[in-house]
């Protein structure tokens, strides 16, 4: 048996004016949280789609990271990643690339030991596992 998470999203109005908001009723952290198609496609103040995508595989993949360097024998002092998803207008839009960018202050680790445990983890996240349809590159750093 898994583990359900769930969000809700309630949407007003046509696309362009309409407006929208997101809940996640299980953690309370997402309350009425405003999206729209201006904070989306541009600068107005909420969430849109992307940047949840994004968030989402950021805490994956630190978390997956520092399981693979746990296992490895280097548990991690600190990983601080990012995730960027890049929106493309061509042919209408669609998610065409996701960068990861991590760097992690992991004690006696060399860098050439830590660059294959970085792309394990990225390939073994689970939203990189869902996400696979999208090329996913990665860079990876250590701290010092």
């Amino acid at each position: 048996m898994g583990i359900t998470r769930r969000a809700t999203a309630r949407w007003e109005g046509d696309l362009k004016s309409g407006k929208g908001e997101l809940s996640t009723p299980q953690s309370g952290l997402l309350d009425g949280t405003r999206y729209g198609f201006n904070s989306r496609f541009g600068d107005e103040k909420g969430t849109n789609p992307e940047e949840l995508i994004a968030a989402a595989h950021a805490g994956c993949f630190a978390m997956a990271l520092s399981a693979k360097l746990g296992e490895a024998g280097h548990p991690p002092r600190r990983i601080d990643a990012r995730a960027e998803v890049e929106l493309s207008m061509e042919g209408g839009p669609a998610i065409s690339r996701i960068r990861l960018r991590v760097e992690a202050d992991v004690p006696g680790l060399e860098a050439s030991r830590f660059q294959p445990i970085a792309e394990d983890a990225k390939a073994n996240c689970p939203i990189s596992k869902a996400l696979k349809a999208v090329p996913i590159e990665l860079e990876a750093t250590l701290a010092g």
